[in-house]
């Protein structure tokens, strides 16, 4: 348990950071944004493409993070189902639930896998992130045509934004750079791997710049049920499946700690733009990352040990 803590102190530490400074307006106003659309479109993809290009995952790990993530996102949706038939919330609430009981925050989680679980832990988080995310916006979507029914939903533009999502792109980079073995020149290298170390502190500090706490004025019983769905029920759901399908080792760690995360913050811009409760998804977010401060370290610590 102490180890868990104080490999993710420094992860809280510079969300704290960039929240502070993004109220301190320093460096100055509109940096923060500026900085995280740099984090999301270029240091990210340098850093997964260099990290992953440097992974040598033998190739029955892929298949087994394919089936392990498909098991925890149909767990999960049918856990969240449940919860709907019980409280039977509105359309647009029940889709800021479902997204805060089923997205994660890829920032935090690749910046505490490298810490946690090293460079191995990281590219299977990578790897992990790069299958997930697609599944989740297509599953997200799937839920706000379902529940939300505002008019048609148009595929297209959905699946255009994940073919081009960065995260996605420097993931698949980096996976098809190892499994050839090209390796880095050393110019190369000398480019990325400064870009790569940039990454994850930049990244966390835009996390905490993010954060609206004022949201939480809109934390009531959804916002409860879905931080307890995404904190603690999936995490425990995830150890379950894993031990179920014979899993074990740092591939279940990995895959604990990507269910123990906060949602993700582009929760809110699906939100937004396909009729859910706005203001609730914020709310979800801002309050699940500072809950995630208390919860991460402590399932982590209790949950790795049944690994």
């Amino acid at each position: 348990m102490s180890v868990v803590v104080q490999a993710l102190i420094p992860v809280f530490v510079l969300i704290v950071l960039g929240h502070l400074f993004r109220r301190w307006h320093f460096p100055a106003d509109g940096f923060w944004i500026h900085a995280e659309r740099f984090t999301y479109y270029a240091l990210f993809p340098a850093m997964l493409i260099y990290k992953l290009g440097q992974a040598r995952l033998p190739a029955s790990a892929y298949g087994e993070i394919l089936l392990l993530i498909a098991a925890m996102l149909v767990a999960m949706t049918l856990v969240l189902v449940v919860i709907q038939l019980i409280w039977r919330w509105p359309g647009p609430v029940y889709s800021s639930v479902f997204q805060g009981g089923i997205r994660f925050n890829s920032y935090v989680g690749l910046a505490a896998a490298g810490m946690l679980l090293g460079d191995e832990g990281l590219s299977l988080v990578a790897v992990a992130v790069a299958v997930k995310v697609p599944l989740l916006n297509l599953l997200c979507i799937l839920m706000f045509s379902v529940t939300c029914r505002q008019g048609r939903l148009r595929l297209a533009p959905v699946l255009r934004a994940i073919a081009t999502n960065p995260l996605i792109i420097g993931s698949v980079v980096g996976v098809v750079w190892s499994f050839f073995r090209v390796g880095f020149h050393p110019i190369l290298a000398g480019i990325l791997e400064p870009l790569s170390n940039l990454a994850l502190p930049l990244g966390l500090m835009c996390v905490g710049a993010g954060l609206e706490l004022k949201a939480l004025r809109h934390a009531s019983a959804p916002f409860l049920v879905s931080s307890v769905a995404k904190l603690v029920v999936f995490p425990v759901l995830t150890l379950g499946l894993a031990l179920l399908l014979g899993m074990d080792g740092t591939m279940v760690q990995a895959a604990i700690l990507l269910a123990a995360l906060p949602t993700a913050t582009s929760s809110y811009i699906l939100a937004r733009q396909l009729g859910g409760d706005a203001p609730l998804m914020a709310a979800i977010i801002s309050g699940q990352t500072l809950l995630g401060m208390v919860t991460l370290p402590l399932l982590l610590g209790f949950l790795w040990q049944a690994v």
